[in-house]
């Protein structure tokens, strides 16, 4: 599970520098569009929750892990129909969304293996 935080704290890492260049760039329209703000905001909000999830899975919460592979699959799809939509978002977002697609793809992959779910001790 060491990993998977590894890997949650790189997505919530680059949503986050995504958010402070929104920022930076905000007087360029072209740029950081209207969609851009909304979904670069809910992304960033959403992966700083996604940590603390990760954080807690990693703990030994049985609840936490299954709300990890449920947000980091949902997530995972959105991402990809987001880069599949053809001119809604500009082009360095979509690559924005495709680094923090393959993290989650990653994290998808490693929380779904059977050796992450412990047997419960009775």
């Amino acid at each position: 599970m060491r990993n998977v935080v590894w890997l949650i704290s790189g997505y919530a890492a680059v949503s986050l520098l995504t958010l402070v260049a929104m920022i930076v760039f905000r007087h360029d329209a072209t740029m950081v569009t209207t969609e851009v703000w909304v979904r670069g905001a809910i992304v960033a909000a959403g992966s700083l929750l996604t940590l603390f999830f990760a954080v807690r899975a990693a703990r030994g919460d049985r609840r936490m892990l299954l709300r990890l592979r449920v947000v980091t699959a949902v997530m995972a799809v959105a991402i990809a129909v987001i880069i599949a939509l053809p001119g809604l978002f500009p082009l360095w977002f979509k690559l924005e969304q495709g680094v923090c697609g393959l993290l989650l793809l990653a994290v998808v992959v490693q929380i779904n293996r059977r050796s992450v779910v412990r047997p419960s001790v009775r």
